[in-house]
């Protein structure tokens, strides 16, 4: 079935604000590579590479951003987006697919893994998709690297869930305690009986029936990250670290390959969907160790 105006309009619209984040997001990024401190990250601050890449069926594409720097070891700032089909084991998991598949998106996802074992590493993205209905999804959580900031009550861990907080009691003082509780569930590892981290929020299939209420919601959890986390980074990148917090570090990454690959949704769909195995792949860290 054609992609109706009204639905086109959106996802170009959706597109747009997703690219525009993308830019701001990455400068910021670069902003505070600049910044670190030289005795503890010595070297030439690092660049984004952007990569732009175009989908092998349906009609849509994207833009990769790539970086190794010497404050963030490895960070992906990436956008998508499709006019397509999804396949039938797809369409069977999918709201409104099962009699059309056709489907359109946008999005934008990132993962920022720091040098610093006592910089948290962190995760966002934020979609919006539509078969013969539309939803936004999305979310970002926290993924400190070392035991003593692990807590709820860690400083990290509370600015980040205040500055998440902010944007849902924006909307609806009812989304916070919601999206907390399914990020939580969402971003468990059962075969380890934890969590990847300190949580944040996630959100899926999110539709209120006022599309313009849903993507200023979706837009503001974009606007609460770029503020916070940059925040969380300041704060932590003049600390020194050891060895020790570094084998720590490597540890906790562990935790987080095995939860991408065996439990990430976002992962899945992404490589069933026929994205760019490159950026869907490039949430692995670039060191790990298990012990």
């Amino acid at each position: 079935m054609p992609v109706s105006a009204e639905i086109e309009a959106r996802r170009v619209r959706a597109k747009e604000w997703f690219e525009s984040l993308q830019q701001r997001i990455c400068a910021e990024l670069e902003r505070l590579e600049d910044e670190a401190p030289p005795e503890l990250f010595p070297g030439d601050p690092g660049r984004f590479d952007f990569r732009p890449w175009t989908r092998e069926s349906g009609v849509g594409g994207g833009v990769g951003g790539h970086f190794k720097g010497r404050l963030f070891e490895k960070a992906g700032v990436h956008t998508s987006s499709a006019v397509a089909q999804f396949s039938p084991e797809m369409a069977a998991q999918m709201p409104a697919a099962d009699k059309d598949p056709s489907y359109v998106s946008a999005s934008i996802s990132l993962i920022v893994h720091p040098v610093s074992p006592r910089v948290p590493t962190v995760h966002m993205n934020t979609r919006f998709l539509s078969t013969a209905v539309s939803w936004f999804g999305g979310g970002a959580d926290l993924t400190p690297m070392l035991d003593e900031q692990r807590s709820q009550d860690a400083d990290d861990a509370r600015l980040f869930h205040a500055a998440m907080k902010a944007a849902c009691d924006a909307f609806d003082p009812e989304y916070h305690p919601k999206f907390k509780a399914w990020c939580d569930e969402y971003f468990f590892l059962p075969h380890r009986n934890e969590h990847r981290g300190v949580g944040g929020i996630f959100y899926d299939r999110h539709d209120t029936g006022d599309f313009e209420k849903d993507f200023a919601f979706t837009r503001a959890v974009g606007e609460a990250f770029l503020d916070v986390y940059p925040k969380i980074v300041r704060h932590r990148m003049v600390e020194p670290w050891g060895e020790a917090e570094r084998a720590e570090q490597l540890v906790r990454r562990g935790r987080y390959v095995e939860f991408n690959l065996l439990y990430d949704r976002g992962t899945m769909f992404g490589l069933k969907a026929g994205g760019n195995v490159e950026t869907i792949l490039s949430s692995m860290p670039p060191m790990v160790a298990w012990p």
